[in-house]
């Protein structure tokens, strides 16, 4: 099943979500890591708190693994709505790319 997802961001745990989304823990995780980080590539901040995507989730509760592993973590007040395609109707800045803009330097030391 496909769902259009909106969630609350933890402002507090951002740059502990991008440390994880980026370092591979979550990538490798089992069944969804790559899924959970296709996702967040894919999320939109649509305001400054809340950020948007769309994501497809076969279990009984929609993204029961995925929040209990890592979405809780750093989200929080998620609304799923079930939905038949994926739309063009989500407008706002790249999640990653706002992740990236302000923890790039933090996690990335050379």
């Amino acid at each position: 099943m496909l769902y259009k997802i909106k969630a609350k961001i933890k402002a507090e745990t951002l740059k502990d979500f991008f440390t994880v989304l980026t370092d591979g823990s979550v990538e490798i995780q089992k069944p969804d890591g790559t899924t959970i980080l296709k996702a967040m590539k894919e999320a939109l901040m649509v305001d400054d708190s809340h950020i948007e995507w769309y994501e497809a989730c076969y279990c009984v509760t929609p993204l029961k693994h995925e929040r209990e592993t890592v979405y809780n973590k750093y989200l929080t007040d998620f609304q799923t709505t079930m939905v038949y395609e994926v739309k063009d109707d989500i407008q706002g800045k790249p999640f990653w790319t706002y992740l990236e803009d302000k923890y790039y330097d933090e996690a990335y030391s050379f």
